[in-house]
């Protein structure tokens, strides 16, 4: 009787973690974030720059319908090279698959995520109170800082081998990324006007998701420098056996 090789029974196990995050994206927001016209989009991006274009547009029309400011565009860089490298760290089978068999990668996912927020949030009620807009509009920023302060500890360790240990870390920080844009997203859905995002900050779900994605960042970076001491490591000793 045939046995699954570990590495692709991991694989297996990753990619049905995040499948069922996606799902309870999809119950959350009522949204196919495989079939959103913004994934066709993300889709042909071969590279992080390619991909920080799309964002970017979607990124301007929500500053632009709040108060002409830019800070939530520092976000971007940081957040899309550690998620691409990521993606790119996982391989292709933690990818997710359409009904016409389109293979997305979990980082593209994620990313349509955030553009189906922002274009949410984009469309603003003119008859809201302007400090309403500039609450809401800093209660998103106060979250997306907060996730791009996490993925600015990730990124040096890019380019460092990853374990299995780590693929699991990394499949997690995803998963919690892509669930703290459903939660806001959820709320946009429903109709509430942008008063209620004021109450996002200090909010149970948003504030544990934060606190878990801190932790898993942490772990990553720690597991990371491990790797890396391992890799010089052997590196040492095979440069005293060749001497």
């Amino acid at each position: 009787m045939s046995q699954t090789p570990p590495a692709a029974s991991s694989s297996t196990n990753l990619q049905a973690i995040f499948y069922t995050s996606m799902k309870e994206y999809e119950k959350k927001t009522k949204k196919d974030l495989l079939a959103h016209p913004l994934m066709a989009q993300l889709q042909t991006c071969n590279s992080p720059t390619d991909i920080l274009a799309v964002l970017r547009t979607q990124v301007q029309q929500f500053e632009q319908s709040m108060s002409g400011d830019d800070k939530l565009t520092k976000w971007l860089n940081p957040t899309v090279n550690v998620l691409y490298a990521f993606s790119a760290a996982l391989g292709e089978g933690v990818g997710l698959v359409n009904p016409i068999q389109t293979v997305f990668s979990p980082a593209k996912v994620i990313f349509a995520a955030a553009g189906v927020l922002f274009l949410d949030c984009a469309d603003t009620d003119p008859s809201q109170a302007a400090k309403d807009v500039v609450a809401s509009q800093d209660a998103l920023i106060d979250i997306f800082e907060r996730i791009e302060s996490f993925f600015r500890r990730l990124e040096e360790y890019g380019e460092v081998p990853t374990t299995e240990a780590m693929k699991d870390t990394i499949v997690k920080i995803m998963v919690e990324v892509l669930g703290i844009f459903g939660i806001v997203t959820k709320e946009m859905r429903q109709g509430r006007t942008k008063r209620y995002l004021k109450k996002l900050i200090g909010r149970r779900d948003v504030e544990d998701a934060l606190v878990r994605l801190d932790r898993l960042t942490q772990q990553e970076v720690q597991m990371a420098i491990v790797q890396v001491l391992k890799v010089a490591h052997h590196v040492k000793d095979g440069v005293q056996t060749v001497g």
